[in-house]
């Protein structure tokens, strides 16, 4: 009789959890804004199979960083990314105020590390190139070509060293 029982409340609370999970989003205060608090474990579970598939997925760089190459990416840069990720000695307005916080690129963040410098440029290429939901990283698969988005890639693999002036300048829209 227990077992019948205990059947029985698994099965309705089956049967309730959709029903319940309806009202929440109707009726209840679901995180939709971008300063809303995140769900309970959503970072985790985002980060976790997004790592996953950029280990599966990520290329080495088919270009190596030349001078043209990383003058080209700092052009590129400057034109489709610094709105959100900021400047050299210039964080972005836009990008702090999104959720979550789009990373400032050239800013210093843990043990030094600059940017996304300590990442495998593959991986960077990949983010370029698929976007991230949920984040506001578009795809640029259909801006870019490949090369413009591994001249890209290159640039910010290096974000942690200095820049040669004729970077420098390009990024602050003074070729």
């Amino acid at each position: 009789m227990r077992l019948l029982l205990a059947f029985v409340l698994f099965l309705a609370g089956l049967a309730l959890t959709p029903l319940l999970l309806m009202l929440y989003i109707n009726y209840g205060r679901p995180p939709v804004s971008v300063v809303d608090s995140p769900f309970p474990f959503e970072k985790t579970i985002v980060r976790a199979a997004l790592h996953h598939r950029i280990d599966r997925e990520a290329q080495d760089s088919p270009i190596s960083l030349t001078t043209e190459n990383q003058l080209a990416g700092a052009l590129l840069y400057r034109e489709h990314c610094a709105f959100c990720h900021g400047l050299p000695g210039e964080a972005s307005g836009a990008g702090t105020n999104m959720y979550p916080k789009a990373p400032q690129l050239w800013t210093s963040h843990r043990k030094g590390i600059v940017g996304v410098s300590d990442d495998p440029v593959g991986e960077t290429f990949w983010k370029l190139q698929n976007g991230i939901r949920l984040t506001g990283m578009p795809s640029y698969r259909n801006l870019l070509n490949d090369q413009q988005m591994w001249q890209v890639s290159l640039l910010l693999s290096k974000a942690n060293e200095p820049l040669t002036e004729d970077v420098r300048n390009v990024l602050r829209n003074k070729q």
